[in-house]
């Protein structure tokens, strides 16, 4: 029964922190609406590295901008290629809550494969017509810009009582119950290690947001948006992630499987990864975390999928979907036995 809350509190430690992050990025997104669209360059090669930063950038967003300037034939598909290489969805908040260096160092991987891999799909398409059926507006609105330094009589008008929105009294309530269990140790690790500060100050900040951020965004972004549509899907994933894998370790002995099965695991992760969703590959980062599953095979799962940034992109043009996906897992199955290959052999010769 310990072991089963161990993992409960985990889960919800892992969700959080991605909470607090897709929060902080969607609150940026809206702050400087517009100002990388005015800046987009109009030669190739600046929308191929848009696409990689975007990419590269955690969430959604990146992703969904890229299908947006797509649809509007703003951008060339290499381009939008090159933003689904260089993405991992909502699943890089994970990774860099449970291993952060590696994480930052596999994205930077995955941005230089998007922007040197972008092209190459422009060069495959070249003369290909591919029909644009659909425009695909960004979830941004004019009016939901927000103030970063409100005044105190906003804040005060946010909160009172009479005219406070039960969104945000909800939002309110359950991030000072979840600051309160982080300062008494509850929840969490037991010191003031780097880790602890980090969701203090993360709480905090989402705090701030909450109470002064006007009830469009307060209602569009963060209650429709993160906590309606990613909060649960992330925590649920999550949570069923690591009972099933505390399950397989506990009674199939999964270490041993799959290291006998290196090769047949990496295919398995590859076509895991073509789901457009975010949550599958939450099984292959937490594999990683503990040891399970080697480096590459991490690689090839983050190049393979990409989230559910790819959806939109289905309404825009199956062809281009279709496109994307093929390229994204033949380059995953390549990459990925290139360097399982190698660091087997180098382990064999060492």
């Amino acid at each position: 029964m310990n072991e089963l809350f161990s993992i409960f509190k985990h889960g919800l430690m892992i969700t959080s922190f991605v909470f607090f992050m897709m929060l902080l990025i969607e609150y940026i997104n809206v702050q400087t609406h517009g100002l990388w669209q005015s800046a987009l360059h109009k030669h190739r090669w600046g929308q191929y590295l848009l696409g990689a930063l975007l990419g590269a950038s955690p969430g959604c967003l990146g992703a969904f901008s890229m299908v947006s300037l797509y649809s509007h034939r703003v951008v060339s598909l290499g381009a939008v290629a090159a933003a689904m290489i260089a993405t991992t969805g909502d699943e890089a908040f994970v990774m860099f809550s449970l291993f952060p260096k590696t994480a930052l160092g596999l994205m930077a991987i995955l941005f230089v494969m998007g922007l040197i891999l972008g092209p190459v799909v422009d060069w495959l398409m070249k003369n290909r017509a591919i029909s644009i059926s659909l425009q695909h507006e960004l979830p941004i609105h004019e009016d939901s810009r927000c103030r970063c330094l409100p005044t105190w009589r906003q804040v005060k008008e946010n909160l009172i009582w009479e005219l406070i929105s039960p969104y945000r009294a909800v939002l309110i309530g359950t991030l000072t119950l979840f600051l309160f269990l982080l300062l008494t140790g509850t929840i969490g690790t037991p010191s003031w290690d780097w880790k602890r500060i980090t969701f203090v100050i993360g709480n905090l900040f989402s705090l701030f947001v909450v109470m002064t951020v006007p009830n469009h965004f307060l209602e569009k972004h963060l209650w429709d948006h993160l906590v309606k549509k990613h909060f649960p899907r992330i925590f649920f994933w999550t949570m069923g992630t690591l009972f099933v894998l505390h399950f397989l370790e506990q009674y199939l002995h999964i270490r041993g499987l799959i290291s006998d099965n290196l090769y047949v695991t990496l295919i398995v992760a590859v076509l895991i990864g073509l789901i457009p969703e975010s949550g599958p590959h939450l099984i292959f980062v937490t594999l990683f975390s503990t040891g399970v599953v080697p480096f590459p095979i991490l690689l090839a799962s983050s190049i393979s999928q990409d989230g559910h940034g790819l959806i939109p992109l289905l309404s825009v043009s199956k062809k281009a979907f279709t496109v994307v996906q093929i390229f994204n897992a033949f380059l995953a199955l390549l990459a990925g036995s290139l360097l399982l290959f190698v660091t087997t052999l180098l382990k064999g010769t060492l």
